[in-house]
């Protein structure tokens, strides 16, 4: 059985054929540019390839209330042409097959859930530290969206002391997202992540940023694992560091087995940076069984 995925990224939308055991057949990528250039190529793509279904893991803030007369709709995102587009509907009618959705930091970790380090378990969580910073939540076996979705890069934090830099996000003064993004550390360091590898300074304060954040989405959401990805979590040398400070801030609180072995609990990304598109076919599996 073939699937469909869509991988929608603000930069690149990368397409995908994939079966049911996740692997990726084919794969291409255009660029993110407005829905009136981008999105006849993709459906081109998709054309003639024998899909059951179609899968789409989106940059947001997204509508994913089924019952909402703008479900499957990009919302308030700052890529204006996108604002308001609903890329579920344009699909349905260009392609006649049914279309999963949800928020590409949800496909992601759908995709570890699914086939990755995360197999399994039915409660965790992905974050992504890149260009900007968004979290999916798996919770009791059930992705989490609520209101909308969880939008885990605006958590509010203190500001660590000395930190030379201010908060980049348009929206708040001390957001992780604005205070530990990539763009963050081009704007407090005047260069990008892959130029300060031996800056000890640099991934202390980084680190801090984000182990206080893992502390709060621990008390609140209690997930089996914590898994990072992104560009900025390339830089290998951070895990050792954010799990010694979360180990320092959460302070002996909470005793599970799972925070006894810090170095199985917060991990890197397990899929070659694939699991994404791999969640995305996952979303394509379930809207063809459900």
């Amino acid at each position: 059985m073939l699937y469909g995925a869509l991988e929608a990224g603000g930069t690149k939308m990368v397409c995908a054929i994939g079966n049911e055991n996740g692997e990726i057949l084919e794969q291409v990528k255009f660029p993110t540019e407005t829905p009136e250039t981008t999105m006849p190529q993709i459906f081109e793509y998709f054309k003639g390839k024998d899909i059951k279904a179609l899968g789409i893991a989106c940059f947001g803030p997204i509508d994913l209330n089924e019952d909402s007369e703008t479900y499957g709709s990009i919302t308030t995102t700052p890529k204006l042409a996108w604002s308001g587009y609903n890329i579920v509907n344009a699909a349905k009618e260009a392609l006649g097959i049914p279309v999963g959705f949800d928020t590409d930091v949800n496909g992601s970790l759908l995709g570890e859930i699914t086939w990755g380090c995360a197999k399994g378990l039915s409660d965790a969580l992905y974050l992504t530290i890149g260009t900007g910073v968004g979290g999916g939540v798996m919770s009791n076996g059930k992705l989490l969206h609520g209101m909308l979705h969880p939008e885990l890069g605006h958590l509010l934090l203190p500001i660590v002391e000395g930190d030379p830099g201010k908060c980049v996000c348009p929206y708040h003064r001390n957001c992780l997202e604005g205070l530990a993004s990539g763009p963050s550390l081009k704007a407090r360091w005047g260069v990008s992540a892959d130029q300060l590898v031996d800056k000890k300074e640099v991934w202390e304060i980084e680190a801090e940023y984000i182990a206080t954040a893992l502390v709060t989405y621990v008390v609140t959401l209690s997930p089996k694992k914590i898994i990072l990805g992104g560009g900025v979590m390339h830089q290998e040398q951070l895990f050792p560091m954010i799990r010694a400070r979360f180990k320092e801030l959460l302070n002996g609180y909470i005793v599970t087995n799972e925070l006894e072995d810090l170095d199985n609990y917060i991990v890197p990304a397990s899929l070659n940076d694939d699991q994404g598109i791999m969640g995305a076919i996952k979303l394509a599996i379930d809207a063809s069984e459900k």
